[in-house]
């Protein structure tokens, strides 16, 4: 998300995701401490009870095993995709419109900013040096 210092109401948004984000990891963390702790001592002999960064090593190690660093929800992406493929300009647009209102707050959006359209867009490079 783009945040920027002059919009107020945008800056504390993302500090607020921030800080749900890290309180999300944190309350994860302990309770896979505390599961491991109750849990793993008493059913394998040998495992010793763990703290609170090594609960956090073990939930990124088991992330880089089994759930790779690309992320999740592949599959749900290439729906979407599927489906914004089979939109049509005139619903792309609409939906363009609806999502600008929505975060139009955040950001630079406004259509005074935005450069002017002279037939080449702005995402693809000229080839011009």
């Amino acid at each position: 998300m783009k945040c920027s210092t002059d919009k107020s109401g945008c800056v504390s948004r993302c500090l607020k995701i921030g800080l749900m984000a890290t309180a999300g990891i944190a309350a994860v963390t302990w309770v896979v401490m505390q599961l491991w702790n109750c849990l793993l001592p008493d059913l394998f002999i040998g495992v010793s009870r763990i703290g609170y960064w090594q609960a956090l090593g073990v939930l990124a190690l088991s992330r880089i095993l089994f759930g790779g660093l690309r992320g999740g929800c592949h599959g749900h992406w290439r729906e979407r995709r599927a489906h914004w493929e089979s939109l049509t300009p005139e619903e792309r647009q609409q939906l363009k419109g609806r999502f600008g209102s929505r975060w139009s707050h955040c950001g630079s959006s406004s259509k005074s900013e935005a450069p002017a359209d002279n037939g080449e867009t702005s995402d693809k490079p000229s080839g011009k040096a």
